[in-house]
């Protein structure tokens, strides 16, 4: 029998990769963290009998979050406002190949059914051969292509044109604070692209935009009204940060609510806003700024 210890050690080294592909599958740090829970569970009790252990837990957790899509999408239809995937904190260089999924191109997944998802995430981004994706999903290699290839053409239509240079990106982000919190329409309006659209995730816990802003004239406005509101303090700049690989801030409004805010960037501006409040997603920002 497998030595526990070594057992462990098997698991922890999929770690890492088994919690990208749940988020990518789920959208949800939180429901990734308890798939790759259960995975373990499993894990636990066949171990000694597993040879590949990447291939079998990446079997095990992939259908654990098809799983949870079922009862993931039931509760998308009641939501409350606009969702967004819950922010991942990273880098502006991807580690990994499957952390270049930006926030952009992970609401685009949305649009897919479960198993195009993950045919084109098992397949195209995490590089599990074909037979492999096809004895995962219960699927012939035929269909599984298929899935992917139908999966592809939607992704590939929400892929950023151009490559934007970090140090920009930051710099971008760090003059939309300021601007935005200071109500500076001026600077604002060299920022946004003509058809800027704005999401906010409130969940129904707190005040947000059910609908989407589209446009630069609408944004300026939004802004602008929250400038002139009388009795509240500025919001407060918490942290840079990249959120799912697009640049942004975790910020605490001038309410004193948590939120964070990622950018879209395209030709030097500002393409898309995605501005996350709902607090039971930001359970696991708060334990990073405790962390500090």
């Amino acid at each position: 029998m497998t030595p526990p210890d070594a057992a462990t050690a098997a698991f922890e080294a999929q770690r890492p990769r088994l919690l990208r592909l749940a988020y990518r599958m789920l959208g949800s740090v939180t429901e990734a963290e308890d798939a790759v829970q259960d995975a373990w569970l499993r894990w636990r009790g066949v171990e000694a009998a597993i040879d590949t252990p990447a291939a079998y837990l990446t079997r095990i957790v992939t259908r654990l979050c098809l799983d949870r899509m079922k009862s993931a999408r039931a509760r998308r239809e009641t939501y409350v406002g606009a969702w967004l995937p819950e922010p991942l904190m990273g880098s502006t260089e991807p580690e990994e190949p499957e952390d270049d999924l930006t926030l952009t191109l992970m609401l685009a997944l949305e649009r897919l059914s479960p198993l195009e998802r993950a045919a084109f995430l098992l397949h195209d981004v995490f590089g599990v051969a074909l037979n492999e994706v096809a004895g995962t999903l219960g699927r012939e290699p035929a269909a599984v292509r298929q899935l992917a290839v139908r999966a592809r053409r939607h992704v590939q239509a929400a892929r950023p044109r151009y490559a934007v240079d970090p140090g920009e990106a930051e710099r971008i982000a760090a003059a939309f604070f300021a601007a935005s919190r200071d109500g500076d329409t001026q600077a604002l309006g060299r920022m946004l692209a003509d058809d800027v659209v704005l999401r906010s995730d409130g969940g129904g816990r707190v005040i947000a935009f059910r609908n989407p802003i589209v446009g630069s004239a609408r944004v300026l406005r939004l802004y602008a009204g929250l400038r002139r509101k009388h009795g509240l303090a500025p919001p407060r700049l918490l942290r840079p940060v990249w959120i799912d690989g697009l640049p942004g801030f975790v910020s605490a409004d001038r309410g004193g609510i948590l939120q964070t805010t990622a950018l879209a960037i395209e030709e030097g501006r500002i393409a898309a806003i995605y501005v996350t409040r709902n607090p039971d997603k930001l359970g696991h920002v708060v334990r990073m700024l405790e962390a500090g």
